[in-house]
């Protein structure tokens, strides 16, 4: 059973920071590339960041950079989304995907193959 599991979110002050992990089951992340997304209440779904797997590359949407940072433990099965200086505008439920080996060039949510059901950051003070 092909599974992706997000864990990690909650409450944080704006300034503060929460790191988020992607936890795949029934398969190996070792040639997948995992995307991550992220959806605010009658929004659309946007793409925040993505990592390739084999010759590395990240991407990160201009509203996180130097913000955010994404990394992959292959060992562990899992990839994870370090959100630092959070500001109440990333409130958001936020989901990881997957597609093989590399990020796609659209970024769009069509091209990712699994989807997690999502994890809930809150930036409130």
């Amino acid at each position: 059973q092909v599974q992706l599991v997000e864990s990690g979110g909650g409450l944080v002050q704006p300034g503060g920071s929460l790191r988020l992990s992607c936890a795949a089951s029934g398969f190996t992340l070792d040639k997948w590339a995992i995307g991550w997304f992220r959806q605010a209440p009658g929004k659309e779904r946007e793409a925040v960041s993505c990592i390739s797997t084999g010759d590395i590359n990240t991407y990160y949407a201009d509203s996180v950079k130097g913000r955010f940072s994404i990394s992959r433990d292959d060992a562990k099965n899992t990839v994870y989304l370090q959100l630092n200086s959070l500001k109440p505008e990333d409130t958001a439920v936020y989901y990881c995907a997957t597609r093989w080996f590399r990020c796609s060039g659209s970024h769009g949510t069509s091209d990712y193959d699994y989807w997690g059901q999502g994890t809930q950051v809150t930036v409130s003070s």
